[in-house]
């Protein structure tokens, strides 16, 4: 079993708003994230709570970054050994803001009919 590749969401424009959302961080969120989706490539699809959480009802995986922002990615396994960033955003509540999930479903959606 070796190493998944991460991949990121790309717009029928060409916008890669999961890579923008990553930049336009401090640089210690940048870090967080990027030990994550190591942590994520090394253990795919074997990675479990408290780091990564399928999103109930969708297709979904949510990977958590706790910390003094707590950060969220939507994704999901495609062919390969691949997963699929689909949106980042700082989670500021208890619950996930609809608009986030819906914003990610649409994304999804795109992907599978490019």
């Amino acid at each position: 079993m070796g190493r998944w590749k991460i991949q990121y969401y790309s717009s029928p424009s060409g916008q890669i708003p999961v890579y923008d959302f990553i930049e336009s961080l401090p640089e210690d969120a940048q870090s967080k994230i990027h030990n994550s989706f190591e942590l994520l490539a090394e253990f795919g699809i074997r990675l479990g709570q408290p780091h990564a959480k399928k999103v109930t009802g969708t297709p979904l995986w949510e990977l958590r970054i706790l910390g003094k922002n707590s950060l969220r990615f939507f994704y999901l396994a495609v062919a390969g050994q691949t997963f699929l960033m689909l949106h980042g955003f700082v989670k500021k509540s208890q619950k996930t803001p609809k608009q986030d999930l819906r914003l990610t479903l649409k994304r999804l959606k795109e992907w599978q009919n490019k």
